[in-house]
């Protein structure tokens, strides 16, 4: 596993993250090897949120992560915060730092190294936001903040009251959900990937030392699910077939070297709960793409240069 360091930070972060997002399911001594795994593959960072399993996949990590306090050293834990579910999105100040503390037990932590604001909340008051966070911060219950589905203007706006910069924007991106990328190289055409849905957000980030995780990495939409082995993407299919085979991985892990293989150095979430998956997820590390290849897999999931 190959490792950078996260900006703003003194985080040494692996390139590729665990999502613990569906291990609500599993049996503890299930997530108690799935952990052990992960870490063993050199997966040192572990992203969570407040609504995942209604908090039963923070639990659960937390009683493993009881049974083996040593872990705990080895890992980045990441949380969100700010939906309340089929409800509202919620940046009060009373939400956030109940939503954190609350975090804190389940997890049975001291601290959680980054929290992020999981989706806009329309009636965000930014100053109620910094408050929130700079108490959190100044308490030792948090090391970093940051956000997820959030545009430019959002950011800055935060990060206009915060004393502390904010790290991450998660954000959804795969070879086939990239609207985060077409709109700039169909720049002025009158093709649908031109529409810019983006708000310019990847370029901002780079420019912020904002560091881009992507979430549903293997993900079509969310009606076809996955890409991998879809009838549906049958051209790509081919070309991740045909590099999976050079590089003896397997296709998913081509998908995922092909977000590693982008210059802004995003940290893709993998939220698989399968052990023979994750490794197989991990060797995507170990592939560097040419850029003939990383164009070759663009263009087979359909889209088009001008």
């Amino acid at each position: 596993m190959k490792y950078f360091e996260l900006q703003h930070t003194d985080l040494n972060v692996s390139q590729i993250a665990l999502g613990c997002m569906r291990i609500s399911e599993m049996q503890l001594e299930e997530v108690e090897t799935l952990i052990e795994k992960a870490l063993s593959l050199g997966i040192n960072f572990f992203d969570h949120a407040d609504i995942y399993g209604n908090g039963k996949c923070e639990e659960l990590f937390g009683q493993a992560l009881a049974k083996h306090p040593e872990w705990r050293d080895q890992m980045i834990i990441q949380t969100k915060c700010g939906i309340v579910r089929k409800q509202r999105y919620d940046f009060s100040k009373e939400h956030i730092l109940s939503c954190v503390n609350e975090s804190l037990k389940r997890l049975q932590v001291d601290y959680i190294d980054i929290v992020l604001l999981h989706r806009p909340d329309a009636l965000c008051d930014p100053e109620e936001v910094a408050q929130a966070f700079n108490q959190l911060i100044d308490e030792g219950k948090v090391r970093y903040i940051g956000v997820s589905n959030h545009t430019p203007g959002e950011i800055e706006l935060l990060q206009s009251y915060l004393a502390d910069p904010l790290i991450i924007n998660q954000l959804q991106l795969s070879i086939v959900h990239s609207y985060l990328i077409d709109s700039s190289i169909t720049l002025n055409m009158s093709t649908p990937y031109s529409i810019e849905r983006s708000a310019g957000v990847l370029d901002y980030c780079r420019l912020k030392k904002i560091t881009i995780q992507p979430w549903s990495p293997l993900q079509a939409t969310r009606e076809e699910g996955s890409f991998i082995d879809n009838p549906h993407y049958e051209e790509l299919n081919k070309v991740l077939d045909r590099l999976a085979k050079k590089y003896l991985v397997n296709k998913s892990a081509i998908a995922i070297a092909w977000l590693l293989r982008h210059p802004a150095h995003m940290q893709p979430i993998v939220g698989t709960t399968s052990i023979q998956h994750l490794q197989e997820l991990a060797e995507a590390s170990k592939v560097t793409l040419t850029r003939q290849e990383w164009y070759d897999l663009y263009l087979a999931s359909g889209k088009i240069l001008p």
